[in-house]
């Protein structure tokens, strides 16, 4: 089974970003890149920058926990940071 990551990033507009993968680095760089593979939202808000990971043991908990943290306040989002990255 692999592991699965909910991860936060900081976009230049200092929005934050959350969403879920199995390689947060390799996640992180294509944001930064601007590729096909980015989202829609990172890509016009580049740089971004890694602020927070989170490990799952499954896809169905890590989307679980993505829903949580989109749903949360922006001063809430920023609570987490501080357990960070």
């Amino acid at each position: 089974m692999s592991e699965w990551y909910v991860y936060i990033v900081r976009c230049a507009d200092s929005s934050y970003y959350t969403g879920v993968t199995t390689d947060v680095e390799r996640r992180v760089g294509e944001h930064n890149a601007g590729s096909p593979a980015a989202a829609r939202y990172t890509r016009g808000r580049r740089p971004v920058s890694l602020v927070f990971r989170e490990r799952h043991v499954s896809r169905a908990s890590a989307c679980r926990r993505e829903y949580e943290i989109k749903r949360m306040s922006r001063k809430e989002k920023e609570g987490l940071l501080v357990e960070g990255v």
